[in-house]
């Protein structure tokens, strides 16, 4: 993973050279000591340090703080704001006299997330309960890091400002002056009531010095008051600049107009053809049996009902969602939508996979009077729904669920980040829409009328960054806000966002189908270019000797192509993607069914070429975590049939399938290998060749002897010294030894790997016996009595993680000195043997 350093100044002496310029920012000397110093962290066990934009947002703020002048840091959602307080704080505490510093938040989520952040690190910050207490915590100077949150006085999601005032004066003792110097964090000092805030701060604290930190763009209405209250920007990392480099992912948008037009089956099947016409025949029969069960609980004829089905079919279709390594949130207007939409995704597939998180409490309170005898209010079905869903999810009686709300919402915000395959979808109102980090959130779904902050802090929870699936976030408005649907337009920059500057929402949202078209020429591009050094007639062999050895089972070629092949993996998966995500809409994207039609065999194409380089290389053991995202979207949008004959490589190696199934083990490679001789003989050549390097270290003699063999194999089938049948037999005769060492005949001690690889490597070694002393018992073999001798000695000896303690590395090397005798050459050789056995 490699991160570009950005900064203006750099040492002459580097002139053009990119890496130079870098590493001479980032390593002179003063640098790298204040980075391992001031901007290192450990959290939560995992070491942490600071990208260019938050090591120049916290120098600058320093300087500040020296100046003792307030300010503005702007550094856009997703960029790692919090980790820049946590860095600016315990800098403070350093370096500033008697400091304190209090973070000030305003919504729940920020206040949990800034807190799970400064434990993360070992720094304790205390959490006011009240107005009180945080009045007697200033007054006391004994906790130097404090948490206050606005939200605890009111019930709205965005604090009540004039309350918290309120609490805190009523509890201010005669004469109050806060001990220390206190510095203030105010986060999100966007909103429309921070001058209020700054006011009562500056009441109560008269001589603190107040940060602002936002992570969205100032109104230009509030512009000038933000700036004349808390002071002009200290430092701004924008959205694009961080989707540049690559800290957080682009956001692809798309207005969807779901009015009430699927009313009759015809319309129906219209629809759903259309929404389908990328799928492979047997996904689409799959996927239009399960439909038929879901169309029999909607109508259709309700908008929330086309909503669900909308979403469902992109539960079915998008390659994250359907993959289970992505998960949605879903905007409703309000509490009651929310319960109905939920409702309505319990009778489908989503059933236990989704769940409501709102400010609702469910209490008897809600209901009374709201009998009516002429069905169900709205606040009746609304409590119903959640204690349903309540007792549901604790398996107990909805009297007593109804009251763990809290312990609820904890539980499936849990569930959405760490297993989104289980937790597909959390229906939301206002809450979760800022400082809930999901990796795993891709699709964000807004059925509510919103603008400026509130809709630019939602949309970016779709924007982290989780794993090479993800590649960008993706933004579906029902309520088209940008009145992009009725006025055809594709500059997300107006209406909604009207209140910021053009130039501070400047492509935040991208239209989807052209950047979605963008990006399928662009990969489509870069494979054909990477292929093109293949010679004709670029059939299975060709490909194979480009990207693994121009000559069958060479080691150092098989090597040196490895970035060839990585390139191609990648490539073919990203090709692969941005098909899967126009699939459905090429003709909306602007391709003709030809081009449509080409492009979808280029991507089959280039899919083989991955499997069979995969498997010939012997890459795929490493890869098989990878390969289940990928079979979905082969499976659903190229082709299904070959799926059953791959899969024999998700439980077993190309070389242990030869090993159990002798040559039947090729009928389970891929059409072009197994119908190419050549190709499939390179094929098993390059695997055996894999599987002698990766053993090398562990028994050298054994392995050499192997690969001797491996060579003049290969030698007589180039020479066509044997027929193809004799071959075979050969090659599976040599890959039962390769791969079991102990098939072969040892001497009855020599019973475990580790003794073998040791019996190996001694068995040449003149004068054995004269070194071995009284250590070892005498069977009349010098080799075995050493090889049993030193696997005892070494067992005596070594330590749990001995491999990373040189302490406990030089007790293992003493006790094989000790059995060998004082010749350091042969000590030395055998002792890198041992560190290499998996039973020691």
């Amino acid at each position: 993973y490699w991160l570009r350093w950005k900064e203006a100044y750099a040492h002459p002496e580097a002139g053009h050279n990119v890496l130079l310029r870098e590493l001479g920012q980032l390593c002179n000397k003063e640098r790298l000591l204040e980075i391992v110093h001031d901007f290192t962290v450990f959290d939560a066990g995992i070491r942490k340090t600071c990208r260019h934009s938050q090591y120049f947002g916290v120098v600058a703020a320093q300087e500040s703080v020296l100046r003792r002048e307030g300010g503005i840091l702007w550094h856009t959602q997703g960029s790692g704001k919090s980790l820049i307080m946590v860095w600016l704080a315990k800098w403070i505490r350093e370096h500033v006299a008697d400091s304190r510093v209090l973070i000030v938040t305003d919504r729940t989520e920020l206040d949990e997330q800034i807190e799970k952040v400064f434990r993360g690190v070992s720094e304790e910050i205390y959490r006011t309960k009240s107005g009180a207490d945080l009045v007697r915590v200033l007054n006391a100077n004994e906790e130097w890091l404090i948490g206050s949150l606005i939200h605890k006085f009111c019930a709205s999601e965005e604090g009540d400002i004039d309350a918290f005032i309120a609490d805190i004066r009523k509890s201010l003792p005669k004469g109050f002056r806060a001990k220390g110097d206190v510095f203030v964090f105010v986060d999100e000092c966007h909103r429309t009531q921070s001058g209020k805030l700054h006011e009562a701060m500056k009441a109560l604290l008269p001589d603190a010095l107040l940060l602002g930190f936002t992570g969205t763009p100032l109104l230009k209405s509030d512009k000038r008051r933000s700036i004349e209250t808390f002071g002009p920007y200290i430092h701004t990392y924008k959205y694009d600049e961080a989707v540049r480099d690559g800290v957080v992912l682009d956001l692809r948008y798309e207005a969807r107009d779901i009015d009430q037009r699927i009313t009759s089956q015809a319309k129906v099947d219209q629809w759903f053809e259309l929404k389908t016409q990328g799928l492979t025949d047997v996904a689409k029969a799959q996927l239009k049996q399960r439909w038929g069960t879901m169309q029999k609980v909607l109508s259709a004829r309700d908008r929330l009902e086309t909503i669900v089905a909308d979403i469902m079919m992109d539960m079915e279709t998008r390659d994250r969602l359907k993959s289970g390594h992505g998960n949605a949130i879903l905007v409703s207007g309000s509490i009651y939508s929310a319960c109905r939409f939920f409702e309505m995704f319990q009778q489908t597939d989503l059933a236990n996979k989704c769940a409501i998180v709102t400010s609702y409490q469910p209490s008897p309170a809600d209901i009374k009077g709201e009998e009516t005898g002429e069905g169900l209010t709205e606040k009746l079905r609304q409590y119903g729904i959640y204690r349903k869903m309540l007792a549901a999810h604790f398996d107990e009686p909805e009297d007593t669920a109804m009251y763990k709300v809290e312990r609820f919402e904890q539980e499936v915000k849990k569930r959405f980040i760490e297993e989104p395959g289980q937790m597909k979808l959390l229906i939301v109102v206002d809450k979760l829409l800022t400082g809930f980090d999901a990796p795993a959130a891709t699709y964000l779904y807004i059925d509510k009328q919103m603008q400026d902050h509130g809709l630019f802090q939602a949309i970016c929870r779709v924007n982290r960054l989780d794993g090479e699936d993800k590649e960008y976030g993706y933004i579906i408005d029902y309520k088209d806000l940008f009145r992009s649907l009725e006025q055809s337009i594709t500059d997300y920059t107006g209406e909604a966002f009207a209140g910021y500057d053009e130039a501070d929402v400047k492509g935040l949202l991208k239209d989807r189908l052209r950047q979605g078209r963008e990006r399928l020429e662009e990969t489509r591009e870069a494979i054909i270019a990477l292929c093109e050094p293949v010679e004709p007639p670029r059939d299975t062999p060709a490909y194979l000797r480009f990207f693994c050895a121009a000559e069958s089972g060479n080691a150092e070629q098989l090597k040196g192509n490895e970035p060839k092949r990585v390139a191609l993996y990648k490539l073919a998966a990203a090709f692969l993607r941005a098909y899967a995500n126009l699939a459905n809409e090429m003709a909306e994207a602007g391709y003709s069914r030809a081009e449509a039609q080409a492009i979808r065999a280029e991507v089959d194409h280039y899919e083989k070429v991955r499997e069979e380089v995969k498997l010939a290389s012997g890459d795929y053991v490493d890869m098989k975590m990878y390969e289940p995202a990928m079979r979905h979207l082969l499976d659903t949008y190229i082709r299904a049939e070959e799926s059953e004959e791959l899969s024999a490589f998700d439980d077993l190696t190309l070389v242990q399938l030869i090993v159990e199934r002798g040559d039947g083990a090729v009928e389970s490679l891929p059409d072009g290998i197994r119908n190419n001789q050549e190709a499939m003989a390179e094929t098993i050549e390059n695997n055996v060749r894999r599987l002698i390097i990766d053993e090398m270290a562990v028994n050298p003699k054994y392995y050499e002897k192997m690969s001797a063999l491996l060579d003049a194999l290969i030698l007589q089938r180039k020479q066509e010294a044997m027929d193809y049948k004799a071959y075979l037999a050969r090659i599976v005769e040599l890959t039962t030894k390769v791969s079991r060492p102990e098939t072969q005949a040892y001497p009855l001690a020599i019973n475990t790997s580790a003794r073998r690889a040791l019996y190996e490597n001694l068995k040449d070694v003149v004068g054995l016996r004269e070194g071995l002393g009284q250590i070892a018992e005498s069977r009349g073999n010098a080799a075995e009595d050493a090889a049993v001798a030193l696997d005892r000695s070494i067992r005596d000896v070594k330590k749990d993680g001995w491999r990373e303690n040189r302490f406990k590395q030089i007790e293992v090397r003493n006790a094989v000195k000790r059995v060998l005798g004082n010749e350091d050459g042969l000590v030395d050789t055998i002792f890198e043997i041992v560190k290499n056995q998996r039973e020691y």
